[in-house]
This record gives C-alpha cells, structure tokens and sequence, in this order.
C-alpha cells in the first residue's frame, strides 16, 4: 500500500516445467546451497523415519523378486533345450514348479511395490502438508514490507508450484531412486553370475551412451529455454488481451492483438518444433547403441552356447538383464536432474521462512472502552532507511472527531493511515490511541481496534452471510441482519435469489460495485470498531448508489473516531478536521470553512475540482 514506486523482482522460470525428450530431462535452476536445503527438507522427513524404512525395504525386496524372475525363466529354457537336444523326456513337473515360483515372484514383487506407493504417498503428503502450513504461518507473520518487494505472482508460485514438485518427487523420485539403485545393482550381480564376458560388453555401452545424451541434451536445451521464454510471452500476451477485451474492442485494435499472437506463436512453434526435435534423436540413437551390444551378445552368447559355457536360458535371460540395465541408468540421470530442480524449490521455499518476520512481542492491552483519543507525536518514516518520506508529524485527533486527510497522489496519506496500523514501524517518535503507545500493544490487539471501508472492495468466495459475519466471528443471525440494514444492505439482499445465502464467486462479479461496497460497510458495522479508516468509498458508483453509501456512511461514523481519506473534497466539508499534506508533511489543518479562508494549498485543491485548474504546489 505504499505510495512509492516499488520495484518487481524478475519472473523465474517454474522448477519442473522444463520440457524434454521421454525417459530424459535436461537440467533444470540449479540451488545455491544444496546440502544445507537438503539438510532442512531431510529434517522434514524425520517424523516419518518408521514409514521410510518400511518404504526402503518393500521397494528393495519389491526389485528383487523382479530381478530374480528372468533367471527362473532361463532355468526353465534350458530344461526344455536340454531335453529336446538330449532326446529325454521334459521333466514338466519341474517346468510347472519354475512357473509356480515365477508366478509367485511377480505376485510378491507386484504386493511390495503396493505398500512401497502406499506408504510413500503418505510420507509425502504429510511433509507437504506441514510444509504448507509453515509457510502459511510465516506468511502471516510477515510485515508488509516483504509484500512491497514481492510480486503475488512470485509468492503464489513458491507456495503451490514449488511446493507440488517437492509433493511429486517426494511421491514419485524418491521411490524410483531406490528401485533404479538396487535395479542397476542387482542386475549387474546377476549378468555376472551368467558370464563376466557378456557383462563386460554391455557395461562398454555405457559411455557411448552418455556421450550421445550429452551431446543432444546440450544442443536441445538453449531451445528448450527458448520455448520457455515464448511460453511465457504469449501466455502473458493472452492474459493481457483476454483482460482488457473491453479496451482492445473499443480501440479496434483487434487486428493488432492477432497479429502479435501470430508472432509470438510461430516464435514458440519454431522454438517448441526446435526443442522436441532435437531431444527426440536421444532415444532412436540409445535404441540403436542398445542394439548393437544385443547383437554382440547374441552372437557372442551362441558361440559360448555351442562350446557349452553357458546354457541357451542364460543367454536368454542375460538379454532380458540387458535391457533392465539401460532402464536404471537412464532413470539416475533423470533424478539426478529432478532432484537438482527439487532442491531448488525447496530453497525457493525456505527463502520465504528465512524472511525476517514482524517483531511483536508486546503483551499489554488498552483500557476499554476505547475513546480513540490518537496522537502523532514527532514521528518519521521513510519506506527506506535513507530517504524519509514523513519528518516530524505532529497530530491530535481528539476522541469521536472525524479527520479528513487529503492531498496529491504521493503525499502521504495512505501512509499514515500505515502507520497507525503499525503495518509499518516508525524511525523515529511515537502513535498513542488514549495515551497508550501502539508498538506497546500486540498487533492483534491494535487491529481489533480499527475498522476499514476502502475504496477496492474486498470480498471472499463464500456466502453474502459469511462475508458479513467476516467483521464477527460469534456474530448472531439477528446481528448481521441489523448490521445489513443499518448499511442500507438489506433490501437488496432479500431481493437476490437465495437472500442471505447467496454465494458470490471468485470477484463477486455476480453483484454490482455498489452493493459490494454496502456490505463491506454491513461488515464494518457489525465487527463495531472504535476507530474506523474510511478510504473514499464512494468514487465509482452512480448518483443514487452514491447517497445510499453515504448514509450507511454517517450511521457506520457515529459515535467513533474516523480517519477519512478523500479525494473528492465535496464529500469532508462537514469533517471536524481536515489534514492537509504534501510531500510527507501536513502543510495545513482545520475546517473546511477555515482552510478556504486561508486561501492556501487546500483553497486551490476544492477551486481546481470546480474549475478544472490545478495548482502545482513547490
């Protein structure tokens, strides 16, 4: 809410969203600190230590019973060769038996991956879940300042995206990277049990196929980064046009928007055909690298199946070993990389809960009733240590007084509204309400204290019922209905389909400006503040609507006292005080009689509104 310009940090790219070729994905942001963010997100997974063992052991014997069942079926290949060759009967007991055991290996190993799943989706969601609410927490405790840096977008993607790809490599990764390890492991035990030969020339596959997805990985990743980047610029092209719609119609600029979607289209196609193209060749040229070490295994195999070194059903089974082993591999390279993008949400993360947070360990409270006697005394602020906006504000606002602030846009009237709400702590001097210095009290003790009506509604997806109650928690029916009629919200409530239960959507688009404003009036009323902030509240509605707002307006004002920020100088003229300001000082105070008379900034301010001259003040 700051009127000073505030810088908006760049847009990163999101973690995990990086395309690539199947079963192979590029490098993605890389973390700054790796073990110390590892170290934390371990921490989180600490309560669950049970749950994990229990996950390591069922994803270990759920691989094994895999990697065990193509030495059974060899087994049984050369019982039938053997037989066949040999000219002796098939021993199909035995054959029956292998097939009993394989069935149940799969049986096993199909059991054991369930409960792997199982207890790893639970481990998973229950670390996510207490992530969220730590970051929901610290967001709460965060001062406004943080807010003033940081775009909602940016925020919004550290708290779901970042999040959700923690979620789905915790669900997905983590378990794989056991089965790939213990996989590559006990395959290549297996492969050597069969022949150390044969082993040895798959393993020289290996390098070959790194080289390969090196290469293409290196080549197709600046247009993978590119079709981010096109991604990006049409998507925000899109929101752009679909949002003001309204403008772009009235201007006829419809021709131009196409245009630039042309443009920004084809940039993606290219960069997008680009990208999936390249990346593409990675698994046509594994296939064929793998093919090659098939071949010489089968060939090698069958000469050392003719010299009777090794038995046709190890051949066949070390085919099968063949193909496992290229899996995991590929797997390690692909969460080594997700992992590298999860540490790096997960830092994103941590980055939010490192902020530093309100300070707020006062613990007394006012004396009620509250009068709402304020004070300003010496006080200076600047939104940055070295440049400050406020020098030496001096003000009393008796109790029951209506002020009114006004000013230029800049001049700081939003920000003593800020400060009285200690949204922001001050450089120097000190806010009193009845004598009691605010950073005395706790934040949640001063806020109970004021009520607002600003001029940007703000309602909540939910029932007209529930938005009103939003002012009271224990708030009666009888109570919200008389808060409803005091704000003159009452009649158009009744007149809506379901009354009271009508249920707004996500913008409360489905009534119009004015009504949102009477309810938010319904709730200030109800919620009987003994100081209340009024930010004009009047500035986009018709004539009529107007005077249905101020008269919910001046029941809302009664009895309190009431900091009024106005822009139209025709709605204070009955103020008991008026504040002028200009850059960051109140240049003059009194009524509106008063100021007229002296003839001064405020004079020129009322005139220009009639006039339509403005008066630049030095």
């Amino acid at each position: 809410m700051s009127e000073e310009e505030k810088p908006k940090p760049p847009q990163r790219p999101q973690a995990g969203q990086m395309g690539g070729p199947p079963r192979m994905s590029l490098p993605g942001e890389k973390p700054k600190d790796f073990k110390g963010t590892l170290r934390r997100l371990l921490a989180y997974l600490k309560p669950y230590r049970m749950q994990l063992l229990v996950v390591l052991i069922a994803a270990v014997l759920s691989t094994l019973f895999s990697i065990v069942a193509p030495r059974i079926m060899g087994m049984a290949t050369d019982e039938l060769f053997n037989s066949v060759t040999g000219g002796t009967a098939i021993n199909f007991r035995y054959i029956i038996d292998l097939l009993m055991i394989l069935a149940g290996l799969y049986l096993f190993s199909s059991l054991f991956a369930y409960f792997q799943q199982y207890f790893m989706s639970g481990v998973a969601q229950n670390t996510v879940y207490e992530m969220r609410k730590d970051v929901k927490s610290k967001l709460s405790r965060l001062p406004l300042r943080y807010y003033d840096r940081q775009s909602h977008g940016e925020v919004l993607s550290r708290v779901t995206n970042d999040v959700d790809n923690i979620s789905n490599t915790l669900q997905q990764s983590l378990t794989q990277l056991i089965t790939s390890i213990v996989t590559l492991v006990g395959v290549i035990i297996m492969m050597l049990t069969i022949s150390p030969l044969l082993t040895l020339i798959t393993i020289l596959t290996i390098p070959l196929s790194l080289l390969v997805t090196i290469v293409v990985a290196k080549r197709s990743q600046k247009h993978f980064a590119g079709q981010q980047a096109s991604l990006g610029d049409l998507n925000g092209h899109v929101e752009e046009m679909y949002t003001g719609h309204r403008v772009v119609k009235a201007f006829g600029r419809e021709k131009q928007s196409l245009a630039q979607f042309d443009e920004l289209n084809e940039k993606l196609y290219e960069s997008g055909w680009k990208a999936q193209y390249i990346s593409g060749t990675i698994m046509p040229l594994m296939s064929f690298i793998s093919n090659i070490g098939y071949v010489l295994i089968c060939v090698i195999g069958g000469i050392m199946v003719t010299r009777g070194t090794v038995g046709i059903g190890g051949v066949q089974a070390f085919i099968q070993y063949a193909r496992q082993f290229s899996q995991p591999i590929t797997q390690l390279a692909n969460i080594s990389n997700i992992i590298q993008s999860t540490i790096a949400s997960a830092e994103r993360v941590f980055e939010i809960m490192d902020e530093q947070e309100e300070e707020d360990q006062a613990t007394a409270t006012i004396a009620r009733p509250v009068r709402g006697h304020v004070t300003f005394e010496h006080v200076a602020f600047g939104y940055k240590k070295d440049e400050l906006l406020i020098e030496d504000m001096n003000i009393e606002v008796r109790a029951g007084q209506t002020v009114a602030i006004v000013g230029p846009t800049g001049a700081g009237k939003t920000t003593l509204i800020n400060l009285l709400m200690r949204f922001y702590e001050l450089n120097n001097g000190q806010i009193t309400i009845d004598g009691q210095n605010i950073r005395e009290l706790s934040r949640a003790e001063l806020h109970s204290l004021f009520g607002m009506v600003l001029q940007d509604t703000w309602l909540f997806g939910g029932s007209i019922r529930d938005n009103i109650a939003y002012g009271r928690e224990d708030a009666t029916e009888e109570e919200i209905i008389r808060a409803s009629e005091a704000a003159r919200a009452d009649h158009f409530i009744r007149t809506l389909p379901d009354g009271y239960d009508t249920v707004l959507n996500e913008e409360a688009s489905n009534i119009s400006q004015g009504q949102k404003q009477l309810l938010t009036i319904a709730r200030a009323i109800l919620a009987d503040p003994a100081i209340l902030i009024l930010d004009e509240a009047t500035s986009s509605v018709d004539t009529r609507t107007e005077v249905l707002i101020q008269q919910a307006m001046n029941t809302l004002m009664e009895g309190r006292t009431n900091f009024v920020i106005a822009h139209r100088l025709s709605t204070i003229r009955e103020a008991d005080l008026i504040l002028v300001m200009n850059h960051g000082k109140v240049i003059e105070t009194g009524t509106h009689l008063e100021l007229l008379e002296q003839e001064g900034f405020y004079a020129d301010l009322y005139n220009s509104q009639f006039t339509g001259q403005v008066k630049i003040a030095n």
